[in-house]
C-alpha cells in the first residue's frame, strides 16, 4: 500500500483558469486580510502605499496592437502553473532521498563558496556593489544568493528543502545576508530600499539602470527569482511593494514598458495573498491601455444560463470559472470521503500528506519561441 500511495499525485490544473485563484472570492472592497494559495498563514505585509503617479491618463503606454492581434491575445498556461506550484509548494515534488547538507545556509554563513566560482557570499556583498558589469554578465551567481525549491541552470547550485527553509529563517547571520543580497539586486536595477517592511523607491542612479533594465530582459527572470525566493525565506512581504513599483513605472511613466509583460504574467503571480494580486491587478487596470486589451481579470460577469442538463452557466452566476483545489482542500475532500473511490479525471488522485508538502519540478513547455524561452529561463534561471 504503501508503495501505491507513493505513486499517487495530487490533481494538478489544465487551464489558466484553474491555475488562477485570484478573482476566485473576488469582492470589489480590497479585503485587510485573506487566505494565502498555499494554506500557509503568512505575516501581514506592509501597505502597500499608492504611489502618486501624476497624470497616469497621459503617461500610460498606448500598445499599438489592431483590433485584430488584441483578439488573438491570450495568456500563458505554462507560467500560470509554474506559479502555481510555487504558490501551492510544490505539492507533487518527491523529498530527495540524499542527505539535507544545507549548503545554501552554509553559504549564506560565509561557510562555503558558491560553485563553480569559488567566491564567498561576504565577497559578493561587499565588492561587486556597483561593478555592474559582473552583475550583468556573471551567470552563477544569482542561484545562489536566491535559492529556490526547484533548480536552476546552475547544475552546481542545490535546491532548498523545507528543512533548511526553517533553519535559514531562525539563523539571524543568514537573513541579514539575505536583504542585503537584495539590496544588491535593487540597486542594480536602479532601485532602493527603504525600510525592514520592504518598501522601495527610485535610487539616485535610476534613469541609466532602467534605460538599462528596459533593454536587458533577461533579468526579469533573475527577478521572477528573486521574488520566489522572498517568499521561500520569510519576505513574502516585500513582494508587493516591488512589483507595484514596477507596474507603475511600467504603466505610468513608460520607464520599462518592455517589463509590463512579465511583471503581469509573472511577478504579480508570485504573490501567495490572492487579495494583494487582486489590489495589484486592479491598479494595472487602471492604467493598462488599450483598457479591453487586458487579459488578467477580473473575469467578465454572464447573464442568464442555459437549460437543465447543459451544463452552462445557471442564471445568477458569475461565470467565474472556480480554481483548481487547494492540495490542503484536496486531502481533506478525500478524508471525508475515506481516501477511496474519488475520481479526479485525467489525473491520479493525491492521498499521501508527504507529497503535499514537497515541492515539484516545472513543466518546460511553451506555445511560442518568445514564451518558450521566457518561461524555462523563469522555471530553470
Amino acid at each position: 500500500m504503501g508503495n501505491l500511495l507513493g505513486s499517487w499525485r495530487l490533481k494538478e490544473p489544465s487551464t489558466v483558469e484553474e491555475c488562477d485563484s485570484t478573482w476566485g472570492s473576488d469582492s470589489e472592497g480590497d479585503e485587510p486580510a485573506a487566505a494565502d494559495d498555499s494554506g500557509v498563514s503568512e505575516a501581514a505585509g506592509p501597505a502597500e502605499g499608492d504611489r502618486a503617479a501624476g497624470d497616469p491618463e497621459d503617461a500610460s503606454p498606448q500598445l499599438a496592437e489592431s483590433p485584430d492581434s488584441v483578439s488573438k491575445m491570450k495568456r500563458s498556461f505554462y507560467a500560470a502553473r509554474d506559479l502555481y506550484k510555487y504558490r501551492h509548494s510544490y505539492p507533487n515534488y518527491r523529498k530527495s532521498r540524499q542527505p539535507n547538507e544545507y549548503r545554501n545556509l552554509r553559504f549564506y554563513l560565509n561557510k562555503i563558496p558558491l560553485v563553480p566560482d569559488g567566491i564567498y557570499v561576504e565577497e559578493i556583498l561587499t565588492k561587486w556593489r556597483g561593478d555592474y558589469d559582473k552583475l550583468e554578465h556573471n551567470h552563477t551567481y544569482i542561484q545562489w544568493l536566491f535559492p529556490l525549491r526547484e533548480q536552476g541552470l546552475n547544475f552546481y547550485a542545490h535546491e532548498l528543502t523545507q528543512e533548511e527553509i526553517k533553519e535559514f529563517q531562525s539563523t539571524r547571520e543568514a537573513k541579514r545576508r539575505f536583504l542585503a543580497a537584495y539590496s544588491l539586486m535593487l540597486d542594480f536595477y536602479g532601485i532602493k530600499l527603504l525600510d525592514k517592511s520592504g518598501n522601495v523607491a527610485r535610487a539616485s542612479n535610476w534613469p541609466q539602470r532602467f534605460q538599462h533594465l528596459n533593454e536587458s530582459q533577461h533579468n526579469y527572470l533573475r527577478i521572477t527569482r528573486i521574488l520566489k525566493s522572498l517568499g521561500e525565506l520569510g519576505y513574502e512581504a516585500f513582494k508587493a511593494p516591488l512589483v507595484h513599483l514596477f507596474l507603475e513605472e511600467s504603466l505610468c511613466h513608460n520607464t520599462l514598458p518592455n517589463m509590463l509583460h512579465s511583471a503581469l504574467e509573472y511577478f504579480v503571480y508570485t504573490i501567495r495573498l490572492p487579495a494583494t494580486r487582486r489590489r495589484l491587478l486592479r491598479y494595472a487596470r487602471q492604467h493598462y491601455r488599450p483598457a479591453h486589451a487586458f487579459l488578467w481579470g477580473p473575469p467578465p460577469k454572464r447573464r442568464g444560463g442555459v437549460g437543465a442538463g447543459g451544463g452552462g452557466v445557471g442564471s445568477g452566476s458569475s461565470g467565474i470559472r472556480a480554481p483548481a483545489p487547494t492540495p490542503e482542500q484536496q486531502r481533506r475532500g478525500e478524508e471525508s470521503t475515506g481516501g477511496i473511490g474519488t475520481v479526479v479525471s485525467s489525473y491520479e488522485a493525491g492521498a499521501s500528506l508527504d507529497l503535499a508538502a514537497g515541492l515539484g519540478s516545472s513543466a518546460l513547455m511553451a506555445a511560442g519561441p518568445r514564451e518558450r524561452s521566457e518561461h524555462n529561463d523563469v522555471v530553470l534561471l
